[in-house]
């Protein structure tokens, strides 16, 4: 099976030597460590998170010290500060992201489920993987009829690969709204960071939502699937290089996310990467299939 990397191809011609840079994300008011937010170098494809306690630190070329970072986390308004301040500064301190919410009422009382995008392990076809720099992968889920129901459950299926020896990984969980006027991922509806680890055992990860009570918006929702540029998801890969046949080693960030082909075009596929969302769209071969990454949504009418 093949393995998709979300990253493009960019040549830089850069001899100068790197330095470190590194530091700690913090919450403006109370100073509280941000954990896992992501750092993305513009306009390159380098990137990390910061760690548990809020600590990152990354090796780059000296000439990024003349760029713009890009820092996104949970809950938190986007920052883009110079690769100079962020060196020089070392703290970072981000604002909290504030907007209305619907009201969220719980119920247990829920009925008449319905799955979308249901998935069995024979029609998994490939995986998404990341290289480089953080990304989101977001898969959009309608709902049809704009009717009143309830998000219940998630399950995201994930592509063993050998290369990563780990038994488990972690990515985090992010879910949507719906711009009206975009039509692209919006405003998070769950404001707590949801981390989820997967194992070598299983070959998905299922997510209980329904104590939530987070109403599906009449737009429906985006999936989203973080990764992390953590240590403990870090592995190594290497191949020849189809022209010069040299041997090319890279840096790689587990989970591999499972792939399948869907003839449904109201699944959309979109990539958050570098401070903006964009769409992703690979055709199967001959046919009008897309490829979207193999997540399930159980939803729920309230009786």
């Amino acid at each position: 099976m093949r393995i998709l990397v979300l990253f493009l191809l960019v040549v830089e011609l850069c001899q100068a030597q790197e330095i470190l840079i590194d530091g700690y994300i913090l919450d403006d008011k109370n100073e509280q460590a941000i954990p896992y937010a992501n750092i993305s170098f513009l306009k390159t494809l380098k990137g990390t998170s910061s760690n548990d306690d809020g600590y990152f630190y990354v090796d780059v070329p000296q000439s990024f010290l003349e760029r713009e970072v890009h820092i996104s986390a949970l809950g938190y308004k986007d920052t883009i500060l110079s690769v100079k301040r962020l060196k020089e500064q070392k703290k970072i301190r981000l604002k909290e992201d504030t907007f209305e919410l619907e009201e969220v009422v719980v119920s247990k009382d829920l009925g008449d489920s319905q799955v979308l995008n249901p998935i069995s392990s024979y029609s998994i076809k490939s995986g998404f993987s990341s290289a480089e720099t953080p990304w989101v992968l977001a898969l959009y889920f309608p709902n049809i009829g704009a009717s009143k129901k309830y998000l219940e459950k998630i399950t995201v299926f994930m592509q063993q690969n050998s290369r990563f020896k780990r038994s488990s990984s972690k990515f985090r969980l992010r879910v949507y709204d719906v711009n009206k006027e975009t039509r692209k991922p919006d405003h998070d509806l769950i404001r707590k960071s949801i981390i989820l680890e997967t194992s070598v055992e299983e070959d998905f990860v299922s997510i209980d939502l329904s104590g939530l009570g987070i109403r599906i918006p009449d737009e429906g929702i985006y999936v989203g699937l973080e990764w992390l540029f953590l240590p403990f998801n870090w592995y190594m890969n290497s191949y020849e290089h189809p022209l010069s046949k040299e041997k090319i080693v890279e840096d790689r960030f587990a989970p591999t996310f499972a792939a399948v082909y869907q003839k449904n075009q109201n699944f959309k596929t979109m990539v958050y990467g570098m401070g903006e969302w964009s769409d992703f769209m690979i055709k199967a071969p001959g046919n009008n299939e897309n490829l979207i990454p193999a997540i399930s949504l159980k939803m729920s009418k309230k009786k």
